[in-house]
């Protein structure tokens, strides 16, 4: 009988664990949030029922192998990789995909204000771990456990694990950021915070067009963005959507380049480099959808998104002509015929952007999981995260009753 022993490592580089046993663990059992226990969520998926794993992208080891041989995430750029691995018998059980930070950029739940607080009473807040999928806010599975093992017991393992490794790497924090729900709070029960946050998510209610998704906003909106959307074009744009073997290396070339001349005026350096999009190209082609605008022959826009099971992930967009409403058409509205088209269930659309709510996107709740080592710290981040999530709570529900959908007593 194998031994039930568990045993945890963390290893410097995606490219020392088999993709095999990476995407095994990143895409078991069905995504839910509403199920409470990640051994509940195991059983569901592991006994052979209808519910099928759903399949993100983000978690794929393809997409951590392209972020790290690409030089995009890698120690000199901040962020060293350090995977907690956990062993059951000799076998890969599960993963936290993790990273040693020396600052706190690319990952869109922002702790600046933690680390100044805590270097001016004398602490150092850096280096930290930094539980993600690099330069993405994106909802997504962060204790990656394989299906027909104990998920509770492989989750309690790797959260103590990480808490371990905090301590061996004489880091200040742990920070699991766009989790699940469900995992949010199993590791709260392990010891970590609990971070409340908001995007905007846009919902398929079983429309068969985009004219039927206009249908469900009210009169104002509904001529609003077909105001844009024509003017969105009227310069001679055209629209068009590449997926797999439609991404040539010259469309990869004009995207970079629009993705470095905005990203430079946003955030002044942009975080991946030019070989990145090659390796997703290469390796998970049909996972992307290249969203580009086209004018007198040559592309002056793009946006590219991710397409998992059930979601349609926004990511990056970028510009080397600007014209009125074409960011909304190219980012938001394509995404939305697409993913109906497809008939995914969700767009995610990124972080931040309260504009996205006249354009359909809702406001959604993200989940994120904090282990601070010290205690004076943790306790004064403790009370803080206490009143921002009731901040983002009112926040989201005053958002979501002045979305752009048709009420009741609306004109047809």
């Amino acid at each position: 009988m194998a031994s039930s022993e568990i045993t945890l490592e963390a290893v410097p580089s995606v490219s020392e664990i088999k993709a095999a046993d990476w995407d095994a663990c990143a895409h078991s059992g069905p995504d839910s949030d509403s199920l409470d226990k990640l051994d509940t969520l195991a059983a569901v998926g592991s006994q052979g029922g209808s519910c099928k794993p759903v399949y993100n992208p983000f978690v794929s080891h393809a997409f951590f192998a392209a972020a790290e041989a690409s030089g995009s995430a890698c120690a000199r750029t901040g962020w060293g990789p350090r995977h907690l691995v956990a062993r059951l018998g000799g076998e890969i059980a599960g993963i936290v995909p993790c990273y040693l930070k020396s600052h706190s950029q690319g990952e869109y739940v922002f702790d600046r204000g933690w680390a100044d607080a805590y270097e001016r009473a004398g602490g150092r807040y850096y280096p930290k771990l930094q539980v993600s999928v690099p330069f993405t806010p994106a909802t997504g599975p962060r204790l990656l456990i394989r299906d027909g093992v104990d998920r509770e017991r492989i989750g309690t393992a790797l959260a103590s694990g990480l808490m371990a490794l905090c301590n061996a790497t004489d880091a200040s924090s742990v920070h699991v950021t766009f989790a699940r729900e469900a995992e949010a709070k199993f590791l709260g029960e392990h010891g970590f915070l609990q971070r409340n946050d908001q995007q905007f998510h846009w919902r398929n209610a079983g429309y068969g067009s985009f004219d039927d998704f206009l249908t469900s906003l009210n009169s104002r909106h509904r001529k609003a963005i077909k105001r844009e959307r024509r003017e969105a074009t009227a310069a001679g744009i055209t629209i068009h959507r590449l997926t797999g073997a439609d991404i040539t290396e010259d469309a990869w070339d004009a995207f970079f380049a629009f993705y470095m001349e905005t990203g430079s005026r946003k955030w002044g350096r942009p975080y991946l480099t030019r070989k990145f999009f090659s390796l997703i190209g290469e390796s998970m082609g049909r996972d992307v959808l290249l969203v580009m605008a086209r004018r007198d022959g040559r592309w002056i826009a793009g946006a590219i998104n991710f397409i998992g099971s059930d979601t349609l992930f926004g990511r990056n967009w970028g510009a080397i002509e600007h014209h009125p409403f074409l960011h909304f058409e190219v980012c938001y509205y394509q995404a939305i015929e697409f993913a109906i088209e497809r008939g995914l269930n969700t767009v995610e659309a990124g972080a931040q952007g309260e504009h996205k709510l006249a354009r359909g996107y809702l406001p959604q709740t993200t989940y994120s999981a904090h282990y601070i080592a010290d205690p004076g710290l943790r306790r004064a981040i403790a009370d803080y995260l206490k009143r921002e999530r009731a901040y983002v709570a009112e926040v989201g529900r005053e958002l979501a009753e002045a979305g752009p959908f048709r009420k009741a007593a609306d004109e047809a």
